[in-house]
């Protein structure tokens, strides 16, 4: 079995369809990795960043550890919430007493929100045929 030499923290975090492994390393410099690249490279929009750095920030543990996740499905937005998911379950581990303050921002509890499934006799979940008058 695979033995990592250093030490680290693990979560899984999930949104939508996207699952996300999280390793987090303490006493590191702040890189954070996704599917071996890095986190500018693989999310274009800032907000995305913003998303996946929130609990580091929150904890006020930013560029005290660094962060290589796998991130596997959905979108890009779905796959940055995931990611924060698993660092949140992740820091809980480092430091029981950030509980409170990732509790409090709502980053512990998993959204529930799925895509509703297609329905018989529609074009979609909702979407309805159009019919003309004749």
């Amino acid at each position: 079995m695979y033995k990592s030499k250093k030490t680290y923290f693990y979560g899984t975090g999930r949104r939508k369809s996207s699952v996300a492994r999280v390793h987090l390393f303490p006493g590191g410099s702040g890189q954070i990795t996704i599917n071996h690249r890095d986190i500018d490279s693989y999310f274009g929009l800032d907000t995305l960043k913003l998303i996946v750095r929130q609990p580091l920030v929150s904890t006020n543990t930013i560029g005290k550890v660094d962060i290589e996740a796998t991130v596997v499905g959905g979108g890009c937005t779905g796959q940055a919430g995931a990611i924060r998911h698993g660092i949140a379950r992740a820091l809980l581990l480092v430091n029981d007493e950030y509980r409170p303050i990732l509790k409090q921002a709502g980053f512990l509890t998993r959204d529930p929100r799925m895509k509703e499934r297609k329905k018989y006799g529609l074009k979609a979940a909702r979407r309805a045929p159009q019919f003309s008058k004749r």
